[in-house]
């Protein structure tokens, strides 16, 4: 038995350690564009108004034991309703207060949210459309004429076998998506075959690709960096290998990048005129 208890105390001490709690965070990401910082607000602002009300109900029921006890000599009011003023505004106050908790404290900072993140189309400089596939992502530029897919680069012996993950296990991909900093990008999302969903948690959005209709978001990324998010909606066997990387990065270099792509698709689009003409022939 004492071993049992030394195990167990073993147990504890190492779920507590530092190192233990190294992968956990208690918080959202560091937000990054504006609906990220909304998101965070609205967060905080219900906890807080949680915790107050927590501890207000809490503090009075602690209140009502220890005066109202039976030792103290107060007995069970025979209580069916509200009979006088008094105990209509004990009734009313706390509806009223919730009421006004709900549409004017929480309800309007709420809706500025809602709304801010669904207004895609407002001084929009960019157009990137995004497609899940099982299980990979295609993006688009169709302004720029550029497309491609972003696949996971995760090796299988991470996965399988048991060996040493990397840094970014699960979250590294070959064809990271590159964004402009500071630049509102009016993201489409859609899918080729089952639900996806694209989420970057530093962006602060998260919307679903459905099959056969076109979904918008916005982002505009206010600080330059990588960052990465999954597909969060149950897609298959392999929804837990479709990473999300972005690239935030200046105008300038986002520009070379575009560049870059393009002369890498240009080969293709010529070659493709031609096949279709050998093809006829053949034909």
């Amino acid at each position: 038995m004492r071993s049992m208890y030394k195990f167990a105390l073993s147990v504890l001490l190492a779920s507590g350690s530092a190192a233990a709690l190294a992968g956990y965070a208690y918080n959202f990401p560091d937000p990054v564009t504006p609906i990220a910082r909304e998101t965070l607000h609205m967060h905080n602002l219900v906890m807080v108004v949680i915790l107050v009300l927590f501890f207000l109900v809490f503090g009075l029921l602690i209140y009502s034991f220890r005066v109202h006890r039976k030792d103290a000599g107060y007995k069970a009011a025979n209580y069916t309703g509200p009979t006088n003023r008094k105990q209509w505004l004990w009734v009313l106050s706390p509806f009223a207060l919730l009421a006004f908790l709900d549409y004017v404290v929480i309800g309007i900072p709420a809706y500025h949210a809602v709304v801010m993140y669904e207004d895609t189309k407002t001084d929009a400089e960019l157009v990137v459309k995004v497609t899940g596939s099982q299980w990979l992502w295609q993006y688009e530029f169709p302004a720029e004429g550029v497309s491609f897919t972003s696949r996971m680069t995760t090796p299988r012996d991470q996965i399988d076998s048991g060996a040493a993950k990397g840094e970014h296990y699960l979250l590294e991909v070959d064809n990271p998506l590159v964004l402009p900093v500071n630049k509102k990008v009016r993201f489409i999302t859609t899918s080729n075959d089952v639900i996806h969903s694209w989420w970057v948690p530093a962006f602060g959005v998260k919307r679903d690709a459905v099959p056969g209709f076109l979904r918008e978001f916005w982002a505009t990324v206010e600080k330059t960096g990588t960052y990465r998010g999954q597909c969060s909606e149950l897609c298959g066997k392999e929804h837990g290998f479709m990473p999300v990387v972005v690239n935030v990065v200046t105008q300038e270099e986002f520009a070379t990048w575009l560049a870059s792509k393009k002369a890498a698709a240009a080969p293709t689009a010529a070659v493709a005129p031609v096949a279709q003409l050998v093809l006829a022939k053949a034909q």
